[in-house]
C-alpha cells in the first residue's frame, strides 16, 4: 500500500516510486514514528522528499521540531511519559529536506534503498468537492489537504499497536457487509455459539452427576399393608390406608412381566436407562405447559415412584433423569422391573400388581394369565379410564389398548401368534368397597396383633411399617358358622327397641383344636366398627362356675382328700347344704350361697358337678389347697396374672375374670389328655412375600396328669347328659362341659368340647354408653339367662357346623380308679367331717399308682398350731406316689399305714374333730387298694375372708 500526495487540483505526483523498498526479510518496515512526516514538512526544506543529504544530521534529542519536542507534532502531551519503541522494531525516518521538498511542490527523488517507507505531503486548496477520503480502483489511500495546510501524523498513520490493526480488518470486513445482511451472524460466531453450548451441557452433566444422590425412598413408597388370611389362604383382612402387598419378582408370572414391559418399554433390558429423546420431549412440554408426558423409560418410572414425588416439573425431571443413570449402574435390570411392579398404581386404589391382581381378578400375581396380565398392564396408562367396570363407556379404549399390549409381547417372542389368536378379553370382577375392619376383622386383626406382640414374635413398630403377610390358624367356614349360630340364637332374638336390657346383650366366642392349640374360630362381637372391645380377648367378666372343674382336676392331681380323710373322686359325697361354712379354712368364715338357695345335702361330687353346687366345691377347694387349685389352673392354660385369680376358697367359684380365650385354652388342655399346647393363632409369616418370620414353639407339653384330665372329662360328660348343659347334646358329639353364671347374671358361660374341638361361649351384659357392667335379667325375654341357656346353644350349633362331615369319635379316657362306677350318696363315703363321728375302716379310693413319680400331699394340717401331731404316711406299693400320711391332730393322732396288693393308700386318718376331744382314725384296709381313713380335723373360726363374692352364682 502506497501515501500519496495530491496536490490542489487532485493530480497525483506519479515521480514517486509505486513501492518503497522491502526489507530483507519479506516483509515491508514498520512506520515511522508518528509525527514524524508533520516535523519534516513543517520545515520546508525543499528536496527532504528525495533522501537525507550529506548535511542531514539526526537532529538531538528535544530539539525544536523534532517528535521529541516539547509541544512538536508527534510529541507527548506534556505530564506524559513517551512511548518506548519496541527493541528491534524498524524505523520510520523522513528528512526535512524531502518533507520541504515535497511541501514546496518540487517533484522528489527517490527514496535511498535504505529508508523504509516515505511519506510524501502537499499543499492543496483542499479535497475535490463532496470528497475527503477514499478507496482507489488500485488499492491506493488518497489523502488531500486543505491549501495551506500539512497532515498531521496521526491522520496519515496506520494502526501503531495490535489492538488497533484488529479493529482496523473488523471494520474493514464490516465495510464489504452492507445491508441486512450485517444483521446475520458468520459462520464464527455460529461455530463459537454451537461449541459454547455444547460445553454448557457437557459441564451441566457432570455438575447434576456429581450433585444428585440417589436419595431414601419415600414414605409413600415404602408404606405396605399388612394382609391377613385364614388358613385356607383366602383373604381376611388388611390394615392400612395404603393397599400395597410387595412380592418377589418371582411370584409374578412371567406373562404378566411381559405384559408390562410390551406396554411400558419393549426394549427394557437392552436399552440405557433413559431415553434422551423422549425425555427432552417430555420436560419441554411439561416446562411449555403443553400437557403432561411420560415418555420414560421403566427405570424413569420406578425412580419417579420409589423415589420422588408425582409432580410434572423439570427440576423432578433433571433429578429422575441423573438417578436413572446412577441406579441402572447400581441394580439389576430384574431389580428395577420388581420394585417397578411392586410401586405402579393400577386403579381401585392398588399399588402393586399383587394387590392389583386381587383386585381385579381375585388371584395372586403368580397366577395372573397373559391375558390379565395384559390388562393390567394396559391400566398403567390410564389407570381410572381403562376400568370398564367403572366405566364401560371406555370399553373400546380399554380393548385398544389391550390389544396393543398383546401385539407388543408377540412382537417380542413371548406370546405365540396361535395364542394371540385364542386370546379373550378376560372381564374384570364388579368393585368390593373395601370393608376394613367391619364386622369380624376388626376383632380378629387385632386379636393377632395382640398374639404376635404378646409372644414377642414382632413388635408395634414392625407392624406398623406393613409388608406383612399373616396367615392365621383361622378357618373360615368355621368362622362363618360361629357368626351365623350367634345370630341364630342371640342376635335375632333381640329387640332393643322394646327391651332396653336386650341393649346391654353382647357375645363372645373361642374354638381350639385341642390336638395342637390352634384357634379356628373367633366370634369378638356384633361389629368392630361398633363395639370396640374384643369379647373374645376382654378379661373382666367373672368365669363363674366354669371354673370349677379345674377345682377338681387338682384334686385328682395332687391326691387330695376331704376333711374326713377321703380321697376326692366323682363318688366321693360332700354336704351341698346352703350356706355352708367351709372347714379346714383358716382365714375366716365363708359359707357360698347355692344357686337359688337350694340346699342338697349329701351330694356325690359327680352330682355337685351336675348341678353346680357351690358349697361343695368352696370346700373340695379348701381340702385341696386354694394355692395348689391356683396351679393346677395356670397348667392347664389360665394367666398367672388373671385378674382376681386368688387362692381363696372363693377361686372354686370363677371369680376369676379370665378371658374366653383363656378359658378355652385351659379346657383344649382337658380335652388333650392333660396336654398343654399355648394357643396360636398364626401359621405363618412372611415379609415382601420371601422373608419368612420364626414363630415360637406351641407343640402340647404335659400339663398335669392323663388320669387327672380324663377324669375330669368323664366328670363333665355327665354335666351334658343329665346337669346344666343337655342343650349342648344338640351338636349329636360326645361331649363334655361346664356351664357357668357371674353375679347378679352379668354373664352365662358355656365350656365344652368333643374330642376334636374346645369351644367357650360367654353372653355378657354391657352397656353401651358408658360401657359398665350390666345385668342380664330379663333380657331376649327370658326371667334370666344362664350358661345352659344361650351359651350352651351357641355352642352345639357351631360345633354342630364345625364338625359336619367328620366322623364322629368317642373319648378316650384313662380314669382314676373307680371313677368309672356312679353310686349313690348314701352308698358313698363322705367328705362332710360332720358325718362321721366313728373311725371308718373302708375308706375311699387310694392314690394311683400307675401314675408314679408324683409326690401328692394329704389333708391339711387341723390342729391349733399349739398343739401339733404328726400321722405315718401310707406307702404306694402298686407305683410311684407317695402320700402324706395324716397331719397333726389338736391333741394326738396317729396312723397305721395299710399294703394293698396294687396301690397303697394311706392308712389311719388324722384325728378329728376339734376342741379337747379328738378321735382316732381305723386302720386302713388291706388288698386291692388301701382307704382312707377318718377325715381331717377341722378347725372352726370366725372373721371374714377377703375378696369372697356374696352374690348368688351358679
Amino acid at each position: 500500500m502506497q501515501l500519496r500526495a495530491v496536490d490542489a487540483a487532485g493530480k497525483a505526483d506519479d515521480t514517486s516510486p509505486s513501492r518503497p523498498p522491502r526489507g530483507t526479510g519479506g516483509k515491508p518496515p514498520r512506520p515511522a514514528a508518528p509525527g514524524a512526516g508533520t516535523a519534516a514538512a513543517a520545515a520546508g526544506t525543499p528536496g527532504a522528499a528525495d533522501g537525507p543529504t550529506p548535511d542531514d544530521r539526526p537532529a538531538p534529542p528535544g530539539a525544536p521540531g523534532t517528535p521529541d519536542a516539547s509541544g512538536g507534532p508527534g510529541a507527548p502531551a506534556p505530564g506524559r511519559t513517551p512511548r518506548r519503541r519496541r527493541p528491534g522494531a524498524p524505523t520510520l525516518k523522513a528528512s526535512a529536506a524531502a518533507m520541504g521538498a515535497t511541501a514546496a511542490g518540487a517533484p522528489g527523488t527517490p527514496a535511498p534503498a535504505g529508508e523504509t517507507m516515505q511519506l510524501r505531503t502537499v499543499a492543496g486548496a483542499g479535497p475535490r468537492p463532496g470528497r475527503g477520503t477514499g478507496t482507489r480502483s488500485d488499492g491506493e489511500l488518497t489523502t488531500a489537504f486543505p491549501e495551506g495546510t500539512a497532515g498531521s501524523a496521526e491522520d496519515a498513520a496506520p494502526p501503531a499497536n495490535r489492538k488497533e490493526r484488529r479493529a482496523a480488518k473488523k471494520a474493514a470486513r464490516k465495510a464489504k457487509r452492507t445491508g441486512w445482511r450485517r444483521l446475520l451472524p458468520t459462520w464464527r460466531m455460529v461455530l463459537g455459539g454451537f461449541l459454547f453450548v455444547c460445553a454448557a451441557v457437557i459441564g451441566a452433566f457432570f455438575y447434576g452427576y456429581h450433585v444428585v444422590q440417589i436419595p431414601a425412598a419415600n414414605t409413600a413408597a415404602v408404606k405396605q399393608s399388612n394382609v391377613y388370611l385364614y388358613a385356607d389362604g383366602s383373604r381376611l383382612a388388611r390394615d392400612g390406608k395404603v393397599n400395597r402387598e410387595n412380592v418377589k419378582l418371582s411370584q409374578i408370572s412371567e406373562e404378566a412381566q411381559h405384559a408390562a414391559l410390551a406396554a411400558e418399554d419393549r426394549d427394557f433390558y437392552t436399552e440405557a436407562a433413559i431415553d434422551p429423546k423422549a425425555t427432552v420431549r417430555a420436560a419441554w412440554n411439561t416446562a411449555t405447559g403443553k400437557g403432561k408426558q411420560s415418555g420414560s423409560t421403566i427405570t424413569q418410572q420406578y425412580v419417579k415412584n420409589y423415589y420422588l414425588a408425582q409432580e410434572q416439573t423439570v427440576t423432578r425431571k433433571a433429578k429422575e433423569f441423573f438417578i436413572s443413570i446412577k441406579l441402572d449402574r447400581e441394580k439389576s435390570k430384574q431389580e428395577i422391573l420388581e420394585g417397578y411392579l411392586n410401586t405402579s398404581f393400577f386403579g381401585r386404589n392398588s399399588y402393586g400388581i399383587q394387590a392389583a391382581a386381587q383386585a381385579y381378578y381375585g388371584v395372586d400375581a403368580k397366577d395372573l394369565t397373559a391375558e390379565q396380565g395384559a390388562y393390567l398392564a394396559a391400566l398403567l396408562n390410564a389407570p381410572s379410564e381403562y376400568d370398564v367396570v367403572a366405566h364401560p363407556e371406555n370399553k373400546a379404549a380399554a380393548k385398544a389398548r389391550w390389544n396393543y399390549v398383546l401385539d407388543g409381547m408377540v412382537d417380542k417372542g413371548w406370546l405365540s401368534k396361535s395364542e394371540r389368536a385364542g386370546a379373550k378379553f378376560p372381564q374384570p370382577k364388579q368393585t368390593v368397597i373395601a370393608a376394613g375392619m367391619s364386622g369380624q376383622r376388626g376383632y380378629l386383626v387385632k386379636a393377632v396383633n395382640d398374639y404376635l406382640v404378646g409372644h414377642h414374635i414382632l413388635d408395634e413398630d414392625d407392624l406398623a411399617a406393613g409388608g406383612y403377610r399373616i396367615t392365621t390358624t383361622l378357618q373360615k367356614p368355621k368362622q362363618d358358622a360361629f357368626v351365623k349360630a350367634v345370630d341364630d340364637q342371640v342376635t335375632d332374638k333381640l329387640d332393643k327397641k322394646n327391651r332396653k336390657v336386650d341393649r346391654y346383650v353382647r357375645a363372645g366366642g373361642v374354638s381350639i383344636d385341642p390336638a395342637t392349640g390352634k384357634v379356628l374360630a373367633m366370634y369378638g362381637g356384633i361389629d368392630y366398627t361398633k363395639q370396640y372391645y374384643n369379647n373374645a380377648t376382654r378379661r373382666d367378666y367373672q368365669v363363674g362356675s366354669t371354673f370349677k372343674p379345674f377345682v377338681f382336676t387338682s384334686a385328682v392331681e395332687n391326691g387330695a382328700r376331704t376333711q374326713g380323710g377321703a380321697t376326692i373322686t366323682p363318688n366321693t359325697v360332700y354336704d351341698g347344704t346352703d350356706k355352708r361354712s367351709v372347714q379346714g379354712w383358716s382365714g375366716g368364715a365363708y359359707a357360698p350361697e347355692n344357686e337359688d338357695n337350694v340346699s342338697y345335702g349329701k351330694i356325690s361330687v359327680r352330682q355337685a358337678t351336675d348341678k353346680s353346687v357351690n358349697s361343695v366345691y368352696a370346700q373340695m377347694a379348701v381340702d385341696v389347697g386354694p394355692s395348689a387349685v391356683k396351679k393346677t389352673a395356670v397348667a392347664l392354660g389360665l394367666p398367672a396374672n388373671t385378674p382376681d385369680l386368688q387362692p381363696y376358697p372363693s377361686i372354686a367359684l370363677g371369680t376369676a375374670t379370665a378371658s374366653v380365650l383363656d378359658m378355652a385354652e385351659a379346657y383344649a388342655t382337658l380335652a388333650n389328655h392333660g396336654k398343654h399346647g399355648t394357643y396360636t393363632l398364626v401359621e405363618k409369616i412372611t415379609r415382601e412375600g420371601s422373608e419368612e418370620v420364626k414363630l415360637p414353639d406351641t407343640a402340647p407339653k404335659q400339663a398335669v396328669g392323663r388320669t387327672s384330665a380324663d377324669t375330669t372329662t368323664q366328670v363333665l360328660r355327665s354335666v351334658v347328659q343329665s346337669g346344666t348343659a343337655t342343650a349342648a347334646q344338640q351338636a349329636g358329639r360326645p361331649a363334655a362341659g361346664k356351664t357357668g353364671t357371674a353375679e347378679e347374671d352379668q354373664a352365662a358361660w358355656f365350656a365344652g368340647y368333643t374330642p376334636d374341638l374346645a369351644t367357650v361361649v360367654a353372653v355378657m351384659g354391657q352397656d353401651p354408653d358408658t360401657g359398665a357392667h350390666k345385668s342380664l335379667y330379663g333380657a331376649m325375654g327370658m326371667p334370666r339367662i344362664n350358661g345352659g341357656g344361650p351359651p350352651a346353644q351357641i355352642w352345639a350349633q357351631f360345633t354342630k357346623a364345625a364338625l359336619k362331615g367328620k366322623p364322629v369319635k368317642d373319648f378316650d379316657l384313662k380314669l382314676q380308679r373307680g371313677a368309672e362306677r356312679t353310686v349313690d350318696p348314701d352308698e358313698e363315703t363322705s367328705g362332710d367331717p360332720s358325718s362321721s363321728s366313728s373311725p371308718e375302716t373302708t375308706g375311699g379310693t387310694g392314690g394311683d399308682g400307675g401314675t408314679g413319680g408324683n409326690e401328692s400331699p394329704g389333708g391339711d394340717a387341723g390342729g391349733t398350731p399349739a398343739d401339733g401331731g404328726a400321722g405315718n404316711g401310707g406307702a404306694d406299693a402298686g407305683g410311684g406316689d407317695a402320700a402324706n400320711g395324716g397331719n397333726g391332730a389338736q391333741t394326738a393322732g396317729a396312723g397305721n399305714g395299710g399294703v394293698g396288693g396294687g396301690d397303697a393308700g394311706n392308712g389311719g386318718g388324722d384325728a378329728g374333730g376339734t376342741g379337747a376331744n379328738a378321735g382316732a382314725g381305723g386302720a386302713g384296709g388291706a388288698g386291692g387298694d388301701g382307704g382312707a381313713g377318718g377325715g381331717d380335723a377341722g378347725q372352726g373360726g370366725g372373721g371374714l375372708i377377703p375378696q369372697l363374692g356374696s352374690g348368688r352364682r351358679e
